[in-house]
């Protein structure tokens, strides 16, 4: 699949599941989107979501775009577990794929390995495989933390996974 027809499926996707394009905050990053629902398992959810095309598709561009998005994602939600409105903290996730044909193993791994939890936020850093066509996303673990990682799967199915 070319880049630039998993653009713009992943553009449909976002608008189809409630995803509204972020216009301010968004030097760091061409697309953001973002929305808040109520979850389950997590409560109040802020999910800020990104494709990444870059020139350089290793793994130090994944995770300076995954790092980026934690300070974008820790500036637009307030962690404050009190906050003057009377209302909870909402849980932060995020979400930035990197688009490449072919990524080697090393980008895998790095994906895999970046630390999600950080800061009060959880950012996952994603890979699709435009030539394979496949969203490589991290696991669901077997034991603790399952709610956040289900809710990534979900999330980059419903968003990322054409």
């Amino acid at each position: 699949m070319d880049i630039s027809d998993y653009r713009a499926a992943v553009a449909a996707n976002r608008r189809e599941h409630g995803f509204e394009a972020v216009d301010e905050r968004t030097d760091a990053f061409e697309r953001l989107w973002a929305t808040s629902e109520t979850d389950d398992t997590l409560g109040e959810v802020v999910v800020l979501a990104t494709l990444v095309e870059a020139d350089g598709t290793d793994a130090e561009t994944l995770l300076d775009a995954a790092a980026a998005l934690r300070d974008v994602l820790a500036d637009t939600v307030d962690p404050r577990p009190g906050r003057a409105d009377g209302g909870e903290a909402p849980t932060p996730v995020g979400y930035v794929t990197l688009a490449t044909p072919d990524p080697d193993a090393a980008l895998l791994d790095a994906m895999s390995g970046f630390t999600v939890a950080k800061r009060r936020t959880n950012v996952f850093p994603l890979v699709y495989d435009t030539e394979a066509e496949r969203l490589h996303r991290h696991e669901v673990p077997r034991l603790k933390g399952r709610g956040i990682y289900r809710r990534q799967a979900d999330d980059a199915e419903r968003l990322f996974d054409v």
